[in-house]
């Protein structure tokens, strides 16, 4: 078991936004987490990447506990995340937002790097040649040196998640990737997200509210509703399940 989430609950104030939520994540597996708005999606995503501290409840990657670990340590033993809103570094260039992914992983100390001696110049050309390579497999080496900002929506998408993949992660978290995507832009979603998860040898938690995304590529899902865990399954089985229509649309809605 590569993630193990055992009776996770977080409070904020006197709301309960997670109760006792639990999740068993096996290596490769490619799964949906799903819920109307309000749900504690994210607030699921922020718990496991140590953006908020579980108030109670265990969350181990490889056995090794989570729980009040900072983010940092959390991306250091493989679990790297996108966000619903893009959170690019948008000043900086294309080629730096995947640069600074890799600082982490560093392996000269403040000395050398103030001084630029000892490790400093190999270490800086490998991260530059890595950040490159990971933009040929993007196809975004061409905009290596333009401001983020200045990238369409698709490929700003895309450079948070080569960003995400510099860190070199075990499991990769995608919060809502298809937002503001068009039909033709999802149907390229959905074979991209396949590759990367092939090509980069990743384990992939997936939020998102396009149904025609979750039902195609997710091979077991969880439905979330008020915090609590309402269903989980196959695609098939939550797609016909009768409170997961009732909570999304109302009593005789359908998927």
């Amino acid at each position: 078991m590569l993630l193990q989430a055992k009776e996770v609950t977080h409070f904020f104030g006197g709301l309960c936004a997670v109760d006792n939520f639990n999740l068993d994540l096996e290596q490769h597996e490619l799964i949906g987490i799903i819920g109307p708005n309000g749900a504690g999606k994210t607030t699921i995503f922020n718990l496991i990447t140590g953006v908020y501290k579980a108030t109670r409840g265990s969350i181990r990657i490889g056995g090794i506990e989570l729980v009040g670990k900072t983010p940092n340590q959390i991306t250091a033993l493989g679990i790297a995340r996108t966000f619903q809103n893009i959170r690019l570094f948008r000043d900086l260039t294309v080629l730096d937002n995947v640069r600074i992914a890799n600082y982490s992983q560093v392996k000269y100390n403040p000395i050398e790097a103030m001084f630029h001696s000892g490790r400093y110049d190999e270490e800086e050309k490998r991260i530059a040649n890595h950040a490159m390579d990971l933009l040929a497999v993007f196809k975004l080496q061409d905009y290596a040196d333009e401001a983020s900002k200045n990238l369409p929506y698709g490929l700003q998408r895309r450079l948070e998640i080569a960003r995400a993949l510099a860190t070199h992660p075990k499991i990769l978290l995608l919060d809502e990737p298809a937002a503001g995507m068009n039909p033709n832009e999802i149907s390229q979603l959905m074979e991209f997200i396949g590759w990367i998860r092939k090509e980069f040898d990743l384990t992939v938690i997936l939020i998102e509210h396009q149904m025609r995304l979750v039902m195609g590529i997710c091979e077991r899902i969880t439905v979330l509703d008020f915090g609590a865990t309402l269903a989980e399954g196959l695609p098939k089985e939550i797609q016909n399940n009768p409170k997961v229509m009732e909570a999304y649309l109302g009593e005789g809605g359908d998927l």
